[in-house]
C-alpha cells in the first residue's frame, strides 16, 4: 500500500521515526545541499531500494507550496519500494532550500536547477542502458514538460508521469476578475508582496480527508501566505506557453488527473493529452477526485498510484528490452 496509509494529521511517518519508516520500507535515504549558480543552497534528497537490480531512475519534480519531505516523500518511497532509485529537489524558496519563502519570479532558474541534480544523480546512480522517468505534481507538471522540451538535455526522459499537471489554473481558483488582468502591474511595482487573492486556500481545495488536509498544514515548511505578485503572474505565464507548445510534446507520457480538481483544470489536461505529438500518452480521469490525489481516500490513492507504478514498471520493462 501507499505509505500514506500509515500516517496521521502529525506526522508523514505516523508512529514511526524516519529512520524506522526506511527500514519499515526497506529503502535507503540520503540527503544533500547543493549550491545553484544563484548561490542559493537547494536542499535535495533520495531513496534506494534494498532489493536488486534497481529498475531504473525516477526524479520527483514537486508543486508550489510543496516540497519533498511531506506527501511527495511518502509517493517517493512509494516507488523506489517497486525498485526505482528516487530522487527529488526542494525549488528556491521551498521546502528546506535557500530563497524567498514560495517565490519563483522566472520559472526557467528552477527548471536549470532540477536538470542539474537530476543529471548528476543519474551519473551516480543509473548507467546509460537504465531508464529514467520523471514523477511531478502540479506546477512540477509544467516544469517536467519543460525539461522535456529543452533540446540540450544530456540525456532524454524515458517518460513522465504528470499528476494533477499545471498546464492550466482552473477559473474555479484564479484570482477574481479584475484582479488578474492588474497582476503586471502588481508585480512591477510590489513583486515580493503577497497580496494575489485566489478562491480559498489552496490546500483546503486540495485535500479532501481531513486528517490528511490537517497533516498538510503541519508541514513546518508549508507556507500560508497569498501567492506573490510576480509569481502568480509567471505561473500564469508558464500555462499559457505550454498551452502554446503542447504539439511539441514528444515524450511518452501518463496523465493522472483528479476530475474535481478546482486548482489545475482537468480540461487543459485533456487538451494536453489531444494535442501532444507523443506516440506513447494515457490519460486517466478520476471522476469526483480532487487536486492532490494522494489527500483521497485510501481505495482512492491505492487505484491512482497503482496506475502510476504500473506505467513506470511497464515503461522500465520495454526500455530494458529495447536496449
Amino acid at each position: 500500500m501507499h505509505p500514506v496509509a500509515e500516517a496521521n494529521e502529525n506526522s508523514p511517518f505516523g508512529s514511526l521515526t524516519p529512520d524506522e519508516f526506511y527500514a519499515h520500507h526497506f529503502v535507503t535515504h540520503g540527503s544533500d545541499y547543493i549550491t545553484n549558480p544563484r548561490g542559493l543552497k537547494l536542499f535535495t534528497q533520495w531513496w534506494i531500494p534494498q532489493t536488486n537490480p534497481i529498475a531504473g531512475v525516477v526524479c520527483v519534480i514537486h508543486g508550489f507550496t510543496g516540497e519533498s519531505s511531506w506527501f511527495v516523500q511518502l509517493t517517493s518511497v512509494h516507488i523506489a519500494k517497486q525498485g526505482f532509485a528516487v530522487c527529488a529537489i526542494d525549488h528556491q524558496g521551498h521546502g528546506y532550500s535557500d530563497g524567498l519563502q514560495a517565490h519563483i519570479p522566472d520559472i526557467n532558474p528552477v527548471v536549470e536547477d532540477c536538470i542539474s541534480f537530476f543529471d548528476s544523480f543519474r551519473e551516480r546512480h543509473a548507467p546509460p542502458d537504465l531508464p529514467s522517468f520523471i514523477y511531478s505534481e502540479s506546477l512540477g507538471g509544467a516544469i517536467a514538460l519543460l525539461i522535456t522540451l529543452r533540446k540540450d538535455l544530456k540525456r532524454p526522459f524515458n517518460g513522465v508521469v504528470l499528476n494533477g499537471a499545471m498546464c492550466g489554473v482552473s477559473d474555479k481558483f484564479k484570482p477574481p476578475w479584475p484582479l488578474e488582468h492588474f497582476l503586471s502591474i502588481a508585480a512591477a511595482l510590489i513583486p515580493t508582496w503577497p497580496i494575489v487573492p485566489t478562491r480559498g486556500r489552496i490546500v483546503d481545495v486540495s485535500f479532501k480527508v481531513e486528517w490528511k488536509r490537517k497533516l498538510a498544514l503541519a508541514s513546518p515548511k508549508r507556507p500560508q501566505i497569498r501567492p506573490r505578485a510576480a509569481t502568480a503572474q509567471e505561473l500564469l505565464r508558464v500555462c499559457r506557453e505550454l498551452q502554446g507548445r503542447f504539439g511539441e510534446i514528444t515524450v511518452p507520457f501518463l496523465i493522472v488527473h483528479g476530475g474535481e480538481d478546482v486548482v489545475c483544470d482537468p480540461a487543459c489536461a485533456e487538451d494536453l493529452h489531444k494535442r501532444a505529438a507523443s506516440e506513447d500518452k494515457t490519460m486517466k480521469l478520476y471522476s469526483g477526485l480532487w487536486h492532490q490525489m494522494v489527500g483521497e481516500s485510501d481505495d482512492d490513492v491505492e487505484r491512482v498510484f497503482g496506475d502510476v507504478v504500473e506505467w513506470l514498471k511497464t515503461r522500465a520493462e520495454r526500455a530494458a528490452a529495447a536496449s
